[in-house]
């Protein structure tokens, strides 16, 4: 099996992850890596492509050309709306979803410090822990974000607990923040696998390796996501778990100038439906509004 991957060391490392557990099973895999526009654009904010799947979508062209078998993604990478001609197939076991800070505990930065994070996500939910901080834009891999955090001109910087335990960077985690305090991306720490629609081997290989459970969780989030639209811009956040056999859905929405942030905690027994309803609740109790005006002035 031949599967399209980013080149990043993060992508790597999940594509070995996939093609680990395949090898279990007996199939030989070779990788494609590919350049996706968002790893060319390093000028634009994550914040600014939201939706736009820019770190997938030439990954999931290799495939659909029959260049590649396969596709690996970060599943937060992925748009919230199925892509025609491909079968996301599922998810590999879930990392960590949490973020985490870089160079300082959050009670340790200075009244007024600098905060690095390309996410607005982040940032509002940042600014409501504590609204005396301030923020600058942050590209980068990993390897990029930890000098930069190692550096003056910033006192943290925030990143996916993920990212910094697949890269055996885990002891650099100043501050790890709970997914209630800082709702994580949707998807944040899962593995997502495509392929073909219509590849019948390729779905059977990968079917044998991805985690139920998994997908349960994240087809709740990414529902949640597709109700408010695959394309919002607005600060997004959904974490699905289980509590004592619940499935239970704890989700953000905030302007994004962060003067209006909507939480809300629902449970329920069907993922799709949780998070749809979860999300029309969320718009019905200002949501649409922040929609309306462009989810703020700044």
């Amino acid at each position: 099996m031949i599967i399209a991957t980013r080149s990043s060391p993060l992508a790597r490392w999940q594509a070995e992850a996939v093609s680990s557990l395949l090898a279990q099973r007996g199939v030989d895999v070779e990788f494609l890596f590919v350049a996706t526009s968002g790893d060319k654009d390093q000028t634009r904010q994550i914040q600014d492509m939201a939706g736009q799947g820019v770190f997938v979508k030439e990954v999931q062209r290799a495939v659909l050309d029959g260049r590649a078998d396969a596709a690996v993604h970060s599943a937060k990478d992925l748009r919230s709306t199925p892509t025609r001609g491909l079968n996301l197939v599922g998810f590999l076991e879930r990392g960590d979803p949490r973020d985490a800070l870089i160079g300082n505990h959050l009670d340790q930065i200075p009244e007024g410090g600098v905060v690095a994070t390309g996410s607005a996500r982040r940032r509002v939910q940042l600014m409501d822990l504590r609204p005396d901080l301030k923020f600058v834009g942050l590209r980068g891999n990993i390897k990029t974000r930890v000098s930069i955090a190692q550096g003056k001109e910033v006192d943290a910087v925030v990143v996916a607990m993920a990212a910094l335990n697949r890269l055996g960077l885990t002891e650099l985690a100043d501050h790890i923040f709970a997914p209630d305090q800082m709702v994580p991306q949707v998807g944040q720490g899962a593995i997502a696998v495509e392929c073909r629609e219509e590849d019948e081997q390729s779905t059977g290989h990968l079917r044998a390796v991805v985690d139920q459970l998994t997908a349960r969780f994240v087809t709740a989030e990414r529902s949640y996501l597709a109700e408010l639209g695959g394309g919002c811009e607005l600060p997004v956040g959904a974490y699905a778990y289980e509590d004592e056999g619940v499935l239970r859905l704890d989700t953000v929405l905030a302007s994004t100038d962060g003067e209006i942030v909507l939480r809300t905690k629902r449970e329920g027994d069907d993922p799709t439906i949780l998070g749809a309803q979860t999300a029309q609740e969320l718009l019905a109790s200002g949501g649409y509004n922040m929609l309306a005006r462009g989810g703020g002035n700044s």
